[in-house]
């Protein structure tokens, strides 16, 4: 039943955001783009969507669906993707001899680290290593009326989820698959408003983030420089870091932001580091989302980590057919909801 299920009727990927709404259906076998589409949205009116059941995300999904799908959804069968920034993970190690208490071990976990009782969480964890000493489990837990919310959403429009999971998961399985993700990575997710940061090593073993996004660097040389949020814009996408006339003035613009998220991939590299392994060795960096499309941002992060840092580009491995290609500079919004369509069965029916 359930392998008829998988063959007659693809998943869905669906990206629910602060800022857009992404959704893709493919073979991931041959990652074979089936449909496409996205929806930007009003932060402020989403926040109003999730929080007071404002119809205004149910009404951009259904416009989304119904008018701004470039190809095909050929199922009704969605992975729902979870804002990493409203999600808790954490790793911990467990002695082998403690794993029938694994379940306890989480909750201890929960209590000390997250600051929201368990009860109005949804906790999962998977064990990502195992040694005959100990066991490394992975911890995710969501605030339960965030995931209630957004399933309520998507079910009204006679969609049916399947799994959920964080943003950053998805990310990372797009990355493993297309851009030597076997390596020790960390990984930066800059989004139109958050930036989020991970270290992938075989799996998502840390997150962190903050709220600086692409839009974030508009506004910053917008301000700097005296012009439009549209010159801004032009300036970021076509000059950025890279060497030119106003590569002093937009650098001195851009710095403190950039500043604040290497400091904030700092810690989650030490966090890696002191929780793990001293010997831990991460491998490259790679820069993703929407807000990495600022020329030389990857020797930026080169310079400033001290290792090999590049924006990455999955999308030689994705294969849209016949279907137009998103347009170049909106390609990056579309890594999660790629990553969301293309969850192996077995992850799904585990």
């Amino acid at each position: 039943m359930k392998k008829l299920f998988h063959h007659d009727k693809p998943i869905i990927g669906l990206d629910i955001s602060q800022t857009g709404i992404k959704v893709m259906s493919m073979d991931p076998g041959k990652w074979l783009v089936h449909g496409y589409g996205s929806v930007d949205l009003d932060p402020i009116k989403v926040q109003d969507s999730l929080e007071k059941s404002d119809p205004y995300l149910q009404t951009n999904l259904e416009q989304l669906l119904h008018e701004k799908v470039v190809g095909t959804l050929a199922s009704n069968h969605v992975v729902l993707g979870i804002p990493t920034a409203r999600t808790f993970s954490r790793t911990f190690s467990l002695p082998i001899k403690q794993e029938h208490a694994l379940k306890d071990a989480v909750e201890i976990e929960v209590e000390q680290y997250i600051p929201l009782p368990i009860n109005l969480l949804y906790v999962d964890q998977t064990i990502i290593h195992r040694t005959k000493e100990e066991l490394t489990v992975l911890m995710s837990a969501v605030p339960r009326t965030i995931v209630d919310r957004l399933v309520e959403i998507t079910e009204n429009l006679d969609l049916q989820v399947v799994m959920a999971e964080p943003s950053i998961n998805a990310v990372a399985r797009v990355l493993k698959a297309t851009e030597e993700g076997h390596l020790p990575t960390l990984i930066v997710d800059i989004g139109p408003a958050t930036t989020d940061i991970a270290i992938l090593d075989g799996s998502i073993r840390v997150t962190g983030g903050l709220g600086i996004g692409g839009n974030t660097f508009t506004l910053d040389i917008a301000k700097k420089l005296n012009v439009t949020l549209e010159n801004a814009h032009q300036l970021k996408v076509l000059n950025g870091l890279s060497a030119g006339p106003r590569q002093a003035k937009i650098t001195t613009a851009l710095n403190p932001s950039l500043q604040r998220i290497v400091t904030e991939t700092r810690k989650v590299m030490r966090y890696y580091t002191e929780r793990f392994s001293s010997n831990a060795k991460i491998e490259q960096v790679l820069i993703v989302g929407g807000g990495s499309n600022v020329p030389g941002i990857g020797d930026f992060f080169t310079n400033e980590l001290v290792m090999p840092a590049r924006v990455a580009s999955p999308w030689q491995q994705l294969n849209f057919g016949t279907l137009a290609q998103p347009n170049k500079q909106f390609r990056p919004r579309y890594i999660t909801v790629a990553g969301l369509s293309s969850v192996p069965t077995e992850e799904i029916w585990k």
